[in-house]
């Protein structure tokens, strides 16, 4: 372990943290996924110039002052699988590897669909605890895979990033060396009836790494080097964040730089297909972009005992509406936002100072962010 770790950064304080977003991989033990041995460069289009404003809450507000207020450090949008716009300030340029967050459980749900399709994972009916180690009557006894990758465990949780007693504090705790990701993971109290409320719960995606290590017999920096950095033509080195014995940070722990950020979202706008190989099976990008339950429609899932004005598939985001929008979201405001009607994939890559000041829209923007990214790939058509 170094110096630094997750309990000492002062995140969610006001402080700003774009030097350290883009450099993790210095600052915190990790695992390297070596760049691809044959690497894909996005084809350029015809260069797009961002409007001057956007359209939020009953007003227009100023593109450059919500960069500029964000601390955004990159923006890559592509319409048809053609780079239109780029922009990288603050850290550098498109080599930087940057701090995903949530982003990264987006990631692990594409894994989870690949280890079911190669027979790792029998089905996703199975109860997550026939592959994991749980305590007996804890979070994920008896709990189906599918409940995990909807956020609907059940598992008592606290994803308050204002408060430093939430659960979400805790685990990054773990990281730190406070106790295995895996024993924290096992030992998570129940709450809920599985299957009745959408929670957003980082706790959930950590078991799903678990879930890809057991049941895969590899780390899962090794089993995303094959499956995805790979066939994706990933043109950098990514890392993975890890714990004391080298457990992935599956919920928030990976770094990789903007360009192949957006080779998920390309891959799920094209249906798990890449260069006309099928590399996450169809089915499993149309179920995890989907709602297919009244809890987790927009308006349903709950983030620190708030409602949400999103829906929620297999970790990824959906946006209220009918054009089959979806998008990875991560704290202080990171999304791979895919609008597939448009042939739309927008990376936003931030480190907002006044994201869990509190946990209102005021600071978080999560909302704001949303109908910016859609203002744009609303020109783009």
């Amino acid at each position: 372990m170094t110096d630094m770790d997750l309990t000492n950064l002062n995140l969610f304080s006001g402080q700003r943290q774009f030097e350290n977003f883009a450099r993790f991989k210095t600052l915190l033990p990790t695992k390297k996924m070596a760049a691809s041995a044959s690497p894909y460069q996005f084809p350029d289009g015809s260069a797009y110039t961002l409007p001057q404003t956007y359209a939020f809450d009953g007003g227009r507000r100023s593109v450059e002052a919500f960069l500029a207020d964000t601390d955004t450090s990159a923006l890559l949008i592509l319409k048809d699988g053609r780079v239109r716009f780029e922009s990288y300030r603050l850290t550098g340029g498109r080599g930087v590897q940057w701090i995903s967050w949530s982003v990264a459980k987006s990631f692990v749900s594409a894994l989870v669909g690949i280890a079911v399709d190669e027979g790792h994972i029998g089905n996703i009916q199975d109860a997550i605890s026939n592959y994991i180690a749980v305590e007996p009557g804890s979070a994920y006894d008896g709990v189906s895979i599918k409940d995990v990758l909807q956020m609907s465990s059940g598992a008592r949780w606290n994803e308050d990033y204002n408060d430093p007693t939430s659960d979400v504090h805790r685990l990054g705790a773990a990281m730190a060396g406070a106790m295995p990701l895996d024993t924290f993971v096992a030992t998570m109290a129940p709450d809920a009836p599985a299957g009745t409320v959408c929670r957003y719960n980082s706790g959930d995606t950590q078991a799903l790494g678990t879930l890809l290590v057991r049941a895969t017999g590899r780390s899962l920096a090794d089993f995303m080097r094959e499956k995805l950095v790979e066939p994706l033509g990933f043109e950098a080195d990514s890392y993975w964040l890890i714990d004391g014995v080298g457990m992935e940070m599956a919920f928030a722990g990976l770094n990789v730089t903007a360009r192949d950020f957006a080779k998920l979202g390309e891959l799920y706008r094209n249906h798990g297909r890449w260069n006309g190989r099928q590399i996450v099976p169809e089915a499993w990008v149309h179920a995890s972009t989907r709602a297919d339950a009244g809890h987790l429609e927009p308006g349903h899932p709950i983030l620190a005992d708030h409602p949400l004005d999103l829906g929620y598939g297999y970790q990824w985001w959906l946006p209220d509406g009918d054009l089959g929008e979806f998008t990875a979201i991560g704290i202080y405001n990171q999304f791979v936002y895919v609008d597939p009607s448009r042939g739309v994939t927008i990376v936003k890559l931030s480190a907002n100072p006044a994201y869990g000041t509190s946990m209102d829209e005021r600071t978080n923007r999560e909302m704001e962010n949303i109908a910016f990214l859609r203002a744009i790939s609303v020109a783009l058509d």
